[in-house]
């Protein structure tokens, strides 16, 4: 039976290299979700025909981790008809087996409500935006303006918002190396495969 990890959290709290981390360690498939919003979003035209026609190729576009792809995919997420396209995707992968990690906003709220750990990975407002301009060689406080302006869209839409699962393990990464958030998922996941 497959081991399904649905890994929640705003961008930039380290959700992703949690992740990574995890499905190399464990041999699980991995799947940022958030790119498959982003290739959506970066598409252009009618974002539900673009949901409906995603292709590997759209995933692999060099642009995706950009600030305006990161934008773009906030807005075409909270359009109802792009999310059912891309939920039973995201849904068959989450049962390959030996197990799956996905990353992204609605994992263990909507997409994987039953995944056998859920972990909620957050960090200051501040740590994540200079992770975020570090990463992107971008300006810190634009950065920070855009982050919060994208949680602010993420949290409210109707459809999906970013939120906790109630059963979801809160990880707060603001203060932890990355060898340390990692640390701390892998012994969550290790408490809930024995």
């Amino acid at each position: 039976m497959p081991f399904t990890i649905a890994i929640d959290g705003p961008a930039a709290s380290g959700k992703g290299t949690i992740a990574r981390a995890i499905s190399r360690r464990f041999g699980f498939h991995h799947l940022d979700t958030g790119l498959l919003y982003r290739a959506v979003g970066a598409k252009g035209g009618d974002p539900i025909l673009a949901a409906e026609g995603l292709s590997a190729e759209d995933l692999a576009r060099s642009d995706l981790r950009t600030n305006e792809a990161g934008q773009a995919a906030s807005r075409v997420a909270a359009i109802p008809e792009v999310r059912a396209a891309l939920i039973e995707f995201q849904r068959r992968f989450a049962v390959l087996e030996p197990g799956a990690v996905l990353d992204g906003r609605d994992i263990g709220t909507v997409i994987c409500p039953e995944a056998e750990l859920k972990l909620y990975v957050i960090a200051s407002d501040e740590v994540r935006a200079g992770r975020r301009a570090t990463e992107l060689g971008a300006d810190p406080a634009e950065t920070l303006a855009a982050l919060r302006e994208r949680d602010a869209r993420d949290s409210a839409r109707a459809t999906a918002p970013l939120r906790p699962a109630d059963d979801a393990v809160i990880l707060d990464t603001t203060d932890m190396s990355i060898t340390e958030a990692v640390s701390r998922a892998i012994v969550e996941v290790q408490t809930r495969r024995r």
